[in-house]
């Protein structure tokens, strides 16, 4: 079934199906009762990319088959926001007669907030020049009449902003508002209305536990933040350079200041604690003097490495944010040697589809 076409009123059984693949994938495991998380039946993603179609004067956004590999036109993008089902009508119309701006563009990206911000990035097969700025300048000062909208653009090797590379999301979770900078280009939970949900199971899930956290794969600090009220003190890791900034950003932005952000690689970081390496980055943190008890993690769809699981077998409380339940199911071979799962969650990120987010709490066996 192509995004375009889907039919509402088959949600909840969809969300029916999925859980009881995996209640049948983790069945050789001792698993509580999974705890349901479902999502909008529209309207939930928060970002969506297209690619852009030029036939004659008209101008407009195609996406591929998954199975045939057949482009289709999209007029309409049920999956995606309101805000990006109104913003794609409107720029389209904005971007036909406009020569400079619709030469030898391929791609449109979205990115939208529940915040009511969005941005848009327009991707295209040649460098861009003082006469493209001037006029996306001309066709952001329109459409901001109408949205909080800015543009990027972006070539081979070449990104000009007209204002700002961000928006600003804010997420209401048990009765506070966090507010999140989001960078285009990198990574946001897609599913803004399901993320509220996980970070609201996440801290039901750490109420009753006290030390410090220690949080690997933190992104900007979506669990990081709202987790901090839990603990002492937060220790976090991440890789990518512009997360660790907007992190750091985000935590001054929401007056949080019990939440360390270091630059360093999950790998890396278990090579640090271990005493293995030593690491220019980590200059003036003292690692020994966080007293971290429970750790949370959310990887790629790759899971946790060996060195990385063994490293996180060592804590006495887990929360384990999960892409892909394959791997999660490989990782509980070693993790559930340790510990046993007290608690199991599916939150339906993606609906429609057979990719399933799920959320396992794990304590230490006695």
């Amino acid at each position: 079934m192509r995004p375009t076409e889907i039919d509402s009123r088959q949600y909840e059984a969809q969300l029916a199906e999925k859980a009881e693949i995996l209640r049948s994938l983790f069945k050789q495991h001792a698993m509580p009762a999974l705890e349901l998380y479902p999502s909008n039946p529209l309207h939930y993603r928060m970002r969506a990319e297209f690619r852009v179609w030029h036939d004659g004067e008209d101008l407009y956004h195609i996406m591929f088959d998954s199975q045939t590999k057949e482009k289709y036109r999209v007029d309409h993008f049920p999956p995606a926001s309101k805000l990006i089902n109104e913003v794609m009508i409107d720029l389209l119309e904005l971007l036909k007669p406009n020569d400079t701006l619709r030469r030898k563009l391929y791609q449109i990206d979205y990115l939208s907030t529940l915040s009511g911000e969005i941005l848009v990035t327009l991707v295209y097969h040649k460098p861009l020049d003082e006469e493209w700025q001037q006029e996306a300048q001309k066709l952001r000062t329109i459409l901001r009449n109408k949205y909080q909208l800015d543009i990027v653009g972006r070539a081979r090797k070449q990104m000009v902003l007209l204002e700002r590379d961000h928006v600003i999301e804010a997420l209401d979770i048990n009765g506070r508002t966090y507010q999140f900078k989001q960078i285009e280009n990198s990574f946001t939970q897609p599913n803004a209305g399901v993320n509220c949900q996980m970070i609201g199971w996440a801290l039901d899930a750490t109420k009753d536990l006290s030390a410090d956290l220690l949080e690997l794969y933190c992104g900007l600090g979506n669990f990081t933040l709202p987790l901090a009220q839990n603990f002492e003190r937060v220790l976090a890791t991440e890789i990518s350079k512009a997360s660790v900034e907007a992190a750091n950003y985000n935590a001054k932005l929401n007056q949080i200041d019990n939440v360390t952000v270091i630059r360093i690689s999950s790998e890396e970081f278990t090579e640090a604690l271990q005493g293995k390496r030593q690491f220019k980055r980590l200059a003036g943190i003292q690692l020994e003097a966080f007293d971290c008890q429970t750790v949370l993690v959310d990887p790629p769809r790759a899971g946790l490495d060996p060195d990385t699981c063994k490293l996180v077998s060592h804590y006495q409380n887990i929360l384990y944010i999960s892409c892909n339940p394959q791997t999660l199911l490989d990782n509980l071979e070693t993790l559930g040697q340790t510990h046993e799962v007290t608690r199991f969650a599916l939150f339906d990120q993606f609906p429609y589809t057979h990719h399933a987010e799920c959320g396992v709490v794990l304590k230490r066996k006695a």
